[in-house]
């Protein structure tokens, strides 16, 4: 029974948005997410998704796209990515789930679970103030993505369990923003472990994983995966 993650599925399933615009990877990569899903998760681990899951626009348009990850093997746990625009309320996709028979998803959203005696949390993040293209705008979503992983992360300290895993969609620090409020909180409540997604092709070159300031940071977009689920436990 072990714990994987990989974000960034960016499944396309129900609507025509061929992903090797972004790099020779990309082709096939949902054969490739799919075989080496298979061939490294079995039905009594859970994966960790931290967004970025369907292109779909709506709900009802991601069907083929949950129904893709409902049939691979393992239970998963959904957070939210910057791309995922059919996301909604949590009782909806709660809803959503029972109607579709999807048994073996759930979402993370303002709330943690206990897996394999460890706390799982996150949020999706936001870009951090440094960043060149954050504005105004960006503020008001930054501050209360910070809120919502403290959110998280005090539903798993009422686990009471001696490890906590954060999953972020968005990565917590980048060298622009060297220090976040996401950064802040891990430390306040000395979360050692953090993985996240959201960077992609020459991105991943600026990526900050190892040791951050007491934090192990790891990056899992699936392109840098290789679109294999990275194994935690």
């Amino acid at each position: 029974m072990s714990i994987f993650t990989i974000a960034d599925l960016h499944l396309a399933l129900g609507i025509d948005k061929p992903m090797d615009v972004f790099g020779g990877r990309w082709s096939n990569y949902m054969e490739k997410l799919k075989d080496n899903w298979i061939s490294n998760v079995s039905e009594k681990d859970t994966v960790i998704i931290p967004g970025d899951v369907s292109w779909a626009t709506y709900i009802d348009s991601a069907y083929e796209d949950f129904r893709f990850i409902e049939d691979l093997p393992g239970k998963k746990v959904i957070s939210k990515g910057n791309h995922d625009y059919w996301w909604t309320t949590s009782s909806k996709l709660n809803k959503y789930l029972t109607e579709n028979n999807f048994s073996t998803i759930s979402f993370m959203h303002n709330n943690a679970f206990e897996l394999e005696g460890v706390g799982v949390c996150g949020t999706r993040g936001w870009k951090g103030p440094g960043e060149d293209d954050f504005k105004k705008d960006d503020e008001k979503i930054y501050k209360r993505e910070i809120e919502r992983l403290e959110l998280s992360v005090k539903a798993a300290l009422k686990l009471e369990l001696s490890r906590m895993l954060v999953f972020m969609h968005y990565p917590p620090v980048t060298v622009k923003s060297p220090m976040t409020g996401f950064i802040d909180i891990m430390r306040k409540y000395e979360i050692k472990e953090c993985y996240y997604g959201h960077l992609h092709g020459e991105g991943i070159k600026g990526a900050i994983e190892g040791e951050y300031e007491g934090i192990n940071l790891k990056l899992v977009s699936s392109d840098y995966l290789n679109f294999k689920p990275f194994k935690i436990i």
